[in-house]
């Protein structure tokens, strides 16, 4: 192999990562991180420049984000007194809760350096999810037949909601970690009626008052640093399942102004 075919492949498997989950990111200056990012990679492409992966990690203030075709019949609320700032979005699904003590990340993927294939993408998705809090948390996470998301029986612990424009990627996935549950029960989340939302601190606590000897060694659902461990896991699996190398970066790498 020629240093230079052994560059290209270096590039495409590289996934440029700004981590931020340590902060709460206004939900609007994420979306224009995002939407400029995609603009950079549809350039590159249209140059054949090479267009390596990016990803953002973080968390969010509170906010609520409607999908494209979302219906505001599961809105608990009046949308013009909403207890929180409300968005709608280019992504799919119906309406959920974003907030603090939850992990959000936000792939932006050019799927030609990967498979074009939009069911591959959301299945790769929760299957990051899925192996990170198995093997972090010895949580049971799967998927339900029909639907998008990870659960543990009939409590969803992630949403995912994607947009692609010329196969690049941007929105995507929310774990709750630790957050305050109640801002759900203001919304149907996704429009799921009969479905609850749990976190991966109420099922440590449960976990953690049962008799099960085989989780003893599990993290405290206390623990100030569940976020950290989360945040760890998740981007390791990431980097696993989609075989990217991930370079953490700063933000001053793009030039991108808060809106």
């Amino acid at each position: 192999m020629s240093h230079g075919t052994h560059q290209v492949n270096l590039d495409l498997c590289r996934c440029e990562c700004f981590n931020m989950y340590k902060q709460q990111v206004p939900y609007s200056q994420a979306w224009a991180w995002q939407k400029s990012i995609v603009e950079e990679k549809k350039a590159m492409i249209e140059k054949n420049d090479h267009c390596p992966d990016s990803l953002f990690v973080l968390q969010h203030c509170p906010v609520y984000t409607l999908g494209t075709a979302s219906s505001e019949q599961f809105l608990n609320f009046d949308i013009k007194d909403p207890p929180f700032d409300v968005y709608r979005t280019e992504r799919g699904g119906e309406v959920t809760y974003h907030g603090p003590g939850q992990i959000v990340m936000y792939p932006i993927m050019n799927l030609r350096n990967h498979k074009m294939d939009l069911h591959w993408y959301l299945r790769s998705l929760e299957e990051v999810i899925i192996r990170a809090l198995s093997k972090t948390f010895c949580i049971k996470a799967s998927r339900l037949e029909g639907l998008t998301g990870v659960w543990h029986g009939n409590q969803k612990l992630a949403a995912i909601g994607i947009r692609v424009n010329q196969w690049i990627t941007y929105h995507g996935l929310a774990v709750n970690v630790n957050p305050d549950l109640t801002p759900f029960r203001w919304i149907v989340p996704c429009g799921l009626q009969g479905y609850q939302v749990g976190s991966v601190k109420s099922l440590l606590e449960e976990f953690h008052t049962s008799a099960d000897c085989g989780r003893a060694d599990l993290p405290d659902p206390n623990d100030g640093q569940l976020l950290d461990i989360t945040c760890r896991s998740l981007i390791n699996e990431f980097s696993e399942v989609f075989e990217v190398r991930i370079n953490y970066e700063t933000m001053s790498r793009l030039d991108l102004q808060a809106v």
